[in-house]
């Protein structure tokens, strides 16, 4: 785990070959939990460049990731409690690129939305 905040990217090479819930239900069951801490890594070092909130996405990383891979999303909806959850899931649901928009005019929103993906619910 972390000590700090990074101030690099973090190197992610489990996470890079997650575009979506479809190529992260190839992974291999015994990758998942390298996948988690790919995961966690990339969003302190994401929210640390962007602003807000990562606790709430910090304590649903594992909950996210078996969600998408038991579930067969975006058929399968799925509901957060707070916006917040979300990062590890618009991260995981193809909008990893755009996570350095976060909470910015024109750039992803903090919370689900319709308008963004098709995994989003509302």
């Amino acid at each position: 785990m972390f000590h700090s905040i990074p101030e690099d990217q973090p190197l992610t090479p489990l996470l890079d070959q997650v575009s979506d819930p479809f190529a992260l239900r190839k992974l291999e069951e015994n990758d998942l939990e390298t996948l988690a801490e790919e995961l966690r890594h990339f969003l302190i070092y994401t929210v640390a460049q962007t602003g807000g909130h990562f606790g709430a996405g910090l304590g649903v990383i594992e909950l996210t990731i078996a969600l998408h891979y038991v579930f067969q999303t975006p058929d399968d909806d799925l509901v957060w409690d707070v916006g917040h959850q979300t990062y590890p899931h618009k991260i995981l649901t193809g909008r990893r690129t755009k996570m350095s928009t976060l909470r910015q005019q024109g750039g992803l929103a903090p919370f689900p939305s319709r308008e963004e993906s098709i995994y989003d619910t509302f």
